[in-house]
């Protein structure tokens, strides 16, 4: 089977119009998923946008999350009441508008005491930085009600429970036997956070055709008003903006610096992830997670991500996102916390399949705890001056969960300063492939009875694409329809050459890593082979017109980050 260049589309011709007209509303520098977000919203209410990032679109920090949708329960007992409120709705609202990624999440917290932790509890509620972290079934018990009164609005999952230790050990046998007791209570995961920031960007782009998306793009310049950008394969352009809004997550600093505006306004920590490939820890998980205190007090998680199990996370102080990699003694740090949690079972470094690590973008802080720094958000504003007529909007803090909420709260601050008026709320909006998503058995039964007879292709290959992509799985599946339904990867048996060769010809790749690395979760479920690899980068070369160098360049690219930042060996 031979792969026609006749379908390939230009996907660079897209941000010319913007800077053909040399001028634009609102830059936005950094598309991760804080950038993207506030992008949809600003092209949903008409403003002319630029996106662009140094990297890929979700790249940074918004490719390396505990990738959970949550209310954020340890939020209460630093008395962050109002950010556990803006989380557990927009918590509640993402399982709506993106049911195609963002699905329920009950979640299991072991106590090893009834009365643990209440003092410890009340100093840290009056602003002790420095407060141990231990909770017993009382504080739980509490802390839990009050999540549930919080997460009433747009109310989509059961409320909590407690049991004691019997039951929670014939519930879940592997748990340490010096548990006294055990929490339940709902929370969310998120199956592809990269392609959710995709999708975000491309739903702007849809909303607004004059604004424009840039991804490899480098702010090379800025004066008098002006900002010059160089894309990695294109000509540079510049355009003048009336407002620029710094999206740069760690970077932040960075990128004011570059624009005359320098700060410091960034004090981030690194979190790093582990993956392993554990049948018998994923069967006992049963689909849930477990929530833990660590030996140290700091709070740690396992969970069933894509039929592996996911652990994490380290909180520790660093401020070099370009360097950050999951560090031996982090390895080490969560290997043995999952070991003392499940004594029962074995845990060794030849289980790891993948590891992670990003710098969360928290505000600079004095506390002596990591785990103490507000994870809420907020946006400076830095005025224009003489030789810069444009006012900054910095985006600072914030989580994976609430990027809805602070874009729409930046962009009421955007439309106040360019005088206009919000015309949408994206409260209710889905978002890419969550539109008309068939939410329930029969609704989902009834769109692939519907659809695969439309498109012509397999029913449950069709099932497959709509759990991955919800419903652009149509337009993926009708670009399948041109090869062979046995059109396979030499090793996956998930993922078909006709599926890659859409994701190149319409998503915005630049690299072969951004195919196995956010386009598809080739890479972090271990799956990627030597052989597939090859075969997806003999793809990109016919349908991006790479020669054979750049193909070995791409591969060997890849091979070299998967096996020094992801611990993972093709």
């Amino acid at each position: 089977m031979s792969l026609s260049a006749e379908h390939t589309v230009d996907q660079t011709a897209q941000p010319s119009a913007v800077a053909d007209r040399g001028s634009v509303d609102v830059v936005i520098l950094g598309a991760g998923v804080n950038g993207a977000g506030l992008f949809r919203d600003l092209c949903a209410q008409g403003v002319n946008c630029l996106i662009v990032d140094k990297g890929d679109f979700g790249s940074g920090t918004s490719a390396a999350p505990s990738r959970l949708i949550h209310g954020g329960l340890k939020y209460l007992e630093t008395g962050e009441f109002g950010l556990v409120a803006q989380s557990t709705l927009e918590r509640n609202l993402l399982l709506k508008n993106a049911p195609h990624c963002v699905s329920p999440l009950p979640t299991v917290i072991p106590i090893f005491s009834w009365t643990k932790g209440i003092w410890a509890a009340l100093r840290t509620l009056l602003g002790s930085t420095s407060a141990p972290r231990s909770r017993g079934a009382i504080l739980i018990k509490i802390g839990l009600a009050i999540y549930d009164y919080y997460g009433s609005r747009h109310q989509v999952m059961p409320r909590h429970k407690l049991v004691g230790r019997r039951n929670a050990l014939k519930d879940m046998p592997a748990l340490t036997k010096s548990i006294v007791a055990a929490g339940t209570y709902y929370d969310a995961r998120i199956t592809h956070p990269e392609r959710l920031v995709l999708e975000l960007v491309t739903d702007g782009l849809e909303a607004n055709a004059s604004s424009a998306a840039h991804n490899y793009t480098t702010l090379v310049a800025a004066s008098d008003g002006v900002l010059t950008f160089k894309p990695e394969s294109g000509a540079a352009f510049s355009v003048r903006p009336k407002l620029v809004v710094n999206a740069a997550g760690p970077w932040i600093d960075h990128v004011n610096a570059a624009l005359g505006a320098p700060s410091k306004m960034i004090g981030g920590t690194k979190g790093s992830h582990i993956l392993l490939k554990h049948d018998e820890l994923v069967r006992s998980l049963a689909g849930r997670m477990i929530y833990f205190e660590a030996d140290d007090g700091r709070i740690c998680l396992v969970y069933d991500y894509l039929s592996l199990a996911l652990v994490g996370s380290t909180d520790i102080p660093a401020d070099n996102p370009d360097s950050v990699r999951c560090d031996p003694q982090e390895v080490d740090y969560l290997i043995e916390s999952v070991r003392s949690l499940l004594p029962g079972m074995t845990f060794n470094h030849d289980q790891i399949v993948y590891a992670y690590s990003g710098i969360r973008p928290l505000p600079a802080s004095n506390a002596s705890i990591p785990g103490l720094i507000s994870r809420d958000h907020s946006a400076p504003v830095t005025e224009a001056d003489a030789k810069r007529p444009f006012p900054i909007v910095s985006l600072i803090g914030g989580k994976w969960t609430t990027f809805r909420g602070f874009a729409e709260e930046v962009t009421d601050t955007v439309l106040s300063r360019l005088g206009r008026s919000r015309k949408t709320s994206t409260r209710t909006m889905p978002i890419g492939g969550g539109r008309n998503f068939p939410t329930d058995p029969k609704a989902r039964a009834d769109w692939l009875t519907r659809n695969s007879t439309l498109v012509e292709t397999d029913r449950n290959r069709l099932d497959k694409l709509l759990s991955r992509y919800g419903t652009k799985a149509l337009q993926i599946a009708g670009h399948q329809s041109l090869w062979s339904a046995e059109d396979r990867l030499p090793d996956s048996s998930d993922y078909s050459l006709s599926e890659i060769d859409y994701i190149l010809r319409n998503e915005y790749v630049e690299h072969l890593s951004d195919i196995v690395m956010r386009r598809t979760t080739l890479a972090i479920t271990g799956s990627l082979t030597a052989s597939d690899l090859e075969q997806i980068a003999t793809i990109a070369g016919r349908a991006l017109g790479w020669d054979s160098p750049r193909i070995s360049d791409e591969i060997n690219m890849v091979e070299s980050q998967l096996r020094d930042r992801n611990l993972m060996h093709l």
